[in-house]
């Protein structure tokens, strides 16, 4: 396993990759001065992550190897589908992914996601436009989602205008 970390606007991120793909993003409090042993994918990682925070980059162009049950990489697949700068709730994914009744498994399977930023669970919102959950704590998603163009209203909530209520596009 291939480790690199990256400091960013909200903090030090440190990048898995295995063979065959980005394994992980997270947040870290390790020490930068631990040994890192990077790969060409994580220096390219590291590279486009730098260009979206530096405004440049709205796609990733990476290979992942996220491991998980066919539910939560059915829901990954979804998160892929969520565009820069616009938001779904999880009852969106739900019924994007013909299992509207499954919207608190989508939630767990949004947060077993260990590929953050790539794989967009940032872009998740509750249904009543309010921010829920994220691994990296909510003052971050509400980071990464102003930086996305994402406006807010008084009490935190998402303007209306950047929601994607009814998303018609599936998966792959």
């Amino acid at each position: 396993m291939n480790s690199e970390l990256m400091d960013t606007p909200m903090g030090t991120l440190e990048i898995q990759a295995s063979d065959l793909g980005i394994t992980k993003i997270s947040f870290s409090s390790v020490d930068k001065a631990e040994n890192r042993t990077g790969s060409e994918l994580t220096h390219r990682c590291k590279q486009q992550l730098k260009e979206y925070f530096e405004g440049k980059r709205k796609n990733f162009e990476l290979p992942i190897d996220q491991t998980g049950t066919d539910f939560q990489k059915l829901v990954w697949a979804c998160l892929l589908t969520i565009p820069f700068g616009q938001t779904v709730s999880y009852r969106d994914i739900a019924e994007r992914i013909n299992k509207p009744k499954s919207v608190r498994a989508v939630g767990a399977a949004n947060g077993k996601n260990q590929i953050g930023l790539i794989v967009p669970c940032h872009r998740v919102i509750g249904s009543n436009l309010t921010l829920t959950g994220y691994a990296g704590g909510l003052e971050r998603k509400a980071w990464l989602l102003k930086h996305e163009g994402i406006g807010f209203k008084n009490q935190g909530k998402i303007t209306r205008n950047s929601v994607i209520l009814t998303p018609s596009e599936k998966p792959v």
